[in-house]
């Protein structure tokens, strides 16, 4: 007989968060410049989201902080854990971890130690593909999305505006790298989804999968290539819902789906609509909403960006 399944996450200690690299549109300002963080109001904020989990019923793994790694505040793009959402022991699950930007390729082996601390296997893909794990790679339903676009050297280019400038950012993750990730994720079929907005430039700011078994979506149309949300709507039909701009612009995708044996939620940042959250709330899914603002305005990222997906674990099972 199985062990009564537990749901664990991982979080990144905000002791250093900082903007360094500056990888997206939101770490940086009109001129280029890199935007400064609030460190205090960020701290709060993240206790503040990781006691809603825990009150949840929710375990918190926490990587410890590194002045060198900002951005391990931001572990959805550790990697991906297969079998997500099978409750089983953590023998039977592995943990791929991610190709990040050079910027934030020295987080890999904080995330190695944590989870293998844990008692995760992890394993590594190959270096020469660009991957940011669960950031662009997730189950919803019956299949897996890889969500990917454009990669570019970042760079400032010339403009004609004031500033005559403009910064280029691009995507996070190679489409090639679809068959070495397919097998992880067997027999599920994958669906690849082309991004289309560099505000929007991982899979898991212009979609969510949300409710028991992940069935319903929600997802940013003008965030998404035609071709992909095409796809979407013949998949998914009613079960996808369309986010309006003010969400989409508040990184509502941005959300962490959690659901047990008597309730479901979605955690979700605050400045929502009340629109939205009824929508949420007629699907029998419960929102919760929490203040990350300081991480999506200074960093790019939202709740789901700050947890790690580990899944459902279950510590004993029959032979």
């Amino acid at each position: 007989m199985r062990g009564r399944p537990e749901r664990t996450v991982l979080m990144g200690d905000p002791s250093h968060f900082s903007v360094r690299g500056g990888a997206n549109p939101h770490t940086r300002t009109r001129w280029g410049t890199r935007r400064r963080v609030d460190r205090d109001r960020a701290v709060a904020q993240w206790h503040s989201l990781k006691s809603r989990l825990e009150e949840l019923g929710i375990r918190v793994l926490v990587v410890p902080p590194d002045p060198a790694q900002p951005g391990l505040v931001y572990p959805a793009n550790a990697g991906f854990l297969s079998r997500v959402d099978e409750p089983e022991p953590l023998s039977h699950k592995t943990f791929t971890l991610a190709n990040l930007l050079p910027t934030r390729a020295g987080e890999k082996p904080h995330y190695r130690r944590v989870l293998e601390q844990a008692g995760y296997r992890v394993a590594e893909t190959e270096k020469c593909y660009r991957f940011e794990g669960e950031a662009d790679f997730f189950p919803v339903g019956d299949v897996h999305l890889l969500t990917h676009g454009t990669l570019e050297r970042q760079r400032f280019v010339p403009a004609l505006r004031l500033p005559p400038w403009k910064r280029i950012y691009g995507f996070r993750t190679d489409i090639r790298i679809e068959p070495l990730l397919a097998p992880t994720v067997a027999p599920r079929p994958i669906l690849r989804i082309g991004l289309r907005l560099e505000a929007h430039y991982h899979g898991d700011t212009t979609l969510c999968a949300f409710g028991p078994g992940r069935r319903f979506l929600l997802g940013y149309r003008e965030g998404i290539d035609p071709a992909g949300w095409t796809q979407l709507q013949e998949h998914f039909g009613d079960r996808l819902i369309e986010l309006r701009e003010h969400d989409a612009l508040r990184y509502a995708a941005n959300s962490f789906t959690y659901a047990d044996e008597k309730s479901a939620y979605l955690v979700m940042p605050s400045g929502v609509s009340e629109r939205l959250r009824d929508e949420v709330l007629d699907r029998g899914v419960t929102p919760v909403v929490v203040d990350v603002s300081e991480f999506l305005k200074k960093g790019g990222g939202s709740v789901k960006c700050m947890i790690g997906d580990l899944g459902v674990i279950s510590e004993s099972a029959s032979s």
